[in-house]
């Protein structure tokens, strides 16, 4: 599948110029929600994600998204998988996993986002379950910033940001988007605009 394509002929890949959760800049954006809109696409993305997935072998007992970004993505992956699905959520600033949901002991749990960036709400979510007792056997994401290296890919190209994810936990992701991150001072697009928050809470993953 041409992940790039899909997400530029669903209005979901955004230039311009973009202030990011990490309080990083940058020219480009990806909004999932654009091409999760779209039920159909939805679940071929999620398919092909889960070939890959269980092509590696893995036996995954149940997929757990942090909310919002994550839980189109990790629900369509739950059902091309044939297993459950859970998400947590932020209370009060931290990563809750609530609404009744439980994990067992030693269940194998996948974690799913829309997009990698670093890792750090994936990381939050695992934490969530496996301070319960469950088993974060891999994390997935429909695309992948291209700091963390993917499972059978080549290794990662942007460099001067760290990925947050365990080097010994298995990622799964359709894609790279290797687009360029500026520390506030040294941004060159501070020179002709002001950076905009965009997402669903003005944020990136």
């Amino acid at each position: 599948m041409d992940i790039l394509r899909i997400y530029q002929d669903c209005g979901a890949l955004l230039e311009g110029h973009f202030l990011l959760s990490s309080g990083n800049h940058s020219n480009f954006y990806l909004q999932s929600a654009k091409v999760l809109e779209e039920p159909k696409l939805a679940a071929q993305l999620a398919q092909a994600l889960a070939q890959e997935i269980m092509g590696a072998g893995m036996r995954v007992d149940g997929v757990c998204s942090p909310a919002l970004g994550g839980i189109l993505a990790g629900y369509e992956l739950a059902r091309a998988l044939n297993t459950r699905f859970i998400f947590t959520e932020r209370v009060n600033g931290a990563m809750t996993l609530r609404r009744g949901f439980e994990v067992s002991p030693q269940e194998k749990i996948l974690i799913c986002e829309d997009i990698i960036t670093t890792g750090g709400s994936a990381l939050e979510a695992a934490h969530c379950v496996q301070a319960l007792g469950a088993q974060v056997i891999a994390f997935a994401s429909l695309a992948n910033r291209g700091f963390c290296a993917r499972t059978n890919a080549p290794a990662p190209t942007n460099t001067g940001h760290a990925c947050k994810l365990p080097p010994d936990i298995p990622f799964f992701s359709l894609a790279d988007f290797n687009f360029a991150m500026y520390k506030p001072a040294h941004c060159p697009l501070c020179a002709t605009s002001a950076p905009v928050k965009p997402g669903s809470r003005g944020n990136e993953k």
